[in-house]
């Protein structure tokens, strides 16, 4: 369980410990929550790259979600398996491949992310809504450099 009960003020106090048991909780409930589409986290993470964007390749995928190209594949197999995206060889450049969400992926992600956001909402419930925007600006403000490139 990624909670913990506050007994051991040597590790629940630590800002690593703390990061890493709210990451875990909140996987948790993302996995639940997108159980029923069948996808997950890391999955969404790869619709929600290619969603309102010109199909785009492979290779910039797993490198906007820091993922390493031999997982990108595998992840991007699973995806199409699923029927979610397509790919295809890029029409100026047929080394490289393209990918792009199907009208069933589309469906799946609008879905996926109500059902993601209701996770979210679950885990910040123990904050005020003025607590829980000044977390998720925090941790904007950490994961995403000044330059706006993650």
């Amino acid at each position: 369980m990624s909670r913990t009960d506050g007994s051991d003020p040597g590790t629940s106090k630590r800002l690593g410990y703390l990061l890493k048991h709210a990451q875990l909780r909140m996987a948790e409930l993302n996995d639940r929550a997108l159980a029923p589409y069948g996808i997950d986290g890391r999955e969404l993470g790869v619709l929600l790259v290619l969603t309102g964007r010109e199909p785009t390749s492979q290779l910039h995928v797993a490198q906007r979600l820091h993922i390493d190209r031999t997982t990108m594949v595998a992840v991007l197999d699973t995806l199409e398996g699923k029927g979610l995206v397509s790919r295809h060889p890029h029409v100026d450049d047929r080394r490289r491949n393209v990918v792009e969400l199907t009208e069933t992926g589309q469906d799946t992600l609008r879905r996926a992310i109500e059902a993601s956001d209701e996770a979210e909402r679950e885990l910040l419930a123990p904050l005020d809504p003025q607590a829980a925007r000044h977390l998720r600006e925090a941790l904007q403000a950490i994961v995403i450099p000044p330059d706006g490139r993650s």
